[in-house]
C-alpha cells in the first residue's frame, strides 16, 4: 500500500508518497494551492499507485491485478506479450515456491535447529549448510566469522578506536547473515535491545550492526557445528549469544 502525506502552505501544497510495509520514499510532488493544483495531485497519485514495484511482482495478487488491467486493454501486440510475461512470472513464481518447500524438507532433516531460529528461513538455512560446506573444516568461530566477511578489521586512529567493514570473504554467507540481522533488529526484542546498547556504547547503527552480525556468526558457527543427534533434541536458545 502507497501513503500520501501533504505539507499544506498557503500557495503550494508539498506531497510525498510512500511505501506503508518498508517507508521507502517512492515520490514527491509540489502542487499549487488551487483547484487546478488538486487535480494535478490525484492524477500524480493515481499514476504513482497504478506502478507496481518489481520486487513485489511475486505476490499472486499483484498478479492478478496486473491481468484485470491487461484484460481491459485493447488487444495490441504489446499487451500481449505483457500477458505472457505475467504467466511466465507465475510459472516462475509457482517453481520457486516448490523449491522452497523442498529445501525446508531437506533442512528439517539435516539441521532442523536452523529453522527455528528467528529471522533464519529455509533460503537463509541453505546458504549457511551449502556455503559453509561443513562448519568442522573451520578451527573457530573467528575463522568462519572471516570466511562469512563479518570479522570487524580494525581502523583506529590516533585516540579513536574503531573497526570498519569487511569487503572481503564469502558475499552469501554475508548476505544471509544480514538478513537474519535485518529481521532480528526488526521483530526479536532482546536484539533491538543489543542494538541500543551498542548506539549507547557510542557506536553508530551501522557499526552496532556489524557487532551483531559477528555475534551471528559465532552463534550459527556452534549450531553447524553440533552432530546431527544433537540436533535432533532440539535447538539451542536464541538469545544465548547476546548474553
Amino acid at each position: 500500500m502507497i501513503v500520501i502525506g501533504a505539507d499544506t502552505h498557503k500557495r503550494t501544497h508539498a506531497l510525498a508518497a510512500v511505501d506503508a510495509d518498508t517507508g521507502q520514499l517512492l515520490g514527491e510532488r509540489e502542487i499549487p494551492a488551487s483547484d487546478q493544483g488538486h487535480l494535478e495531485g490525484l492524477r500524480w497519485a493515481h499514476e504513482l499507485e497504478a506502478k507496481i514495484p518489481p520486487r513485489k511482482l511475486d505476490y499472486p495478487g499483484q498478479l492478478q491485478r496486473i491481468t484485470r488491467r491487461l484484460r481491459a486493454l485493447p488487444h495490441t501486440a504489446r499487451v500481449r506479450v505483457a500477458r505472457e510475461q505475467v504467466k511466465r512470472i507465475a510459472a516462475l513464481t509457482r517453481e520457486a515456491e516448490t523449491l522452497k518447500r523442498e529445501l525446508r524438507d531437506l533442512i528439517r532433516r539435516h539441521r532442523p535447529e536452523l529453522l527455528a531460529e528467528t529471522g533464519c528461513g529455509p533460503l537463509c538455512a541453505a546458504i549457511l549448510i551449502g556455503q559453509t560446506a561443513g562448519a568442522e573444516r573451520f578451527a573457530s568461530d573467528a575463522h568462519f566469522a572471516r570466511m562469512a566477511g563479518v570479522a570487524p578489521i580494525p581502523a583506529s586512529s590516533g585516540r579513536r578506536d574503531r573497526h570498519r567493514l569487511h569487503r572481503g570473504g564469502n558475499r552469501q554467507l554475508n548476505r544471509a547473515l544480514h538478513v537474519i540481522a535485518i529481521t532480528r533488529g526488526r521483530i526479536d526484542p532482546e536484539t533491538r535491545a543489543y542494538l541500543a546498547r551498542k548506539e549507547a556504547e557510542g557506536k553508530s547503527r551501522i557499526e552496532a550492526m556489524r557487532c551483531l552480525k559477528r555475534h551471528l556468526a559465532r552463534h550459527y558457527h556452534r549450531l553447524l557445528c553440533l552432530p546431527a543427534q544433537s540436533t535432533c533434541s532440539g535447538h539451542l536458545p536464541t538469545a544465548t549469544f547476546l548474553r
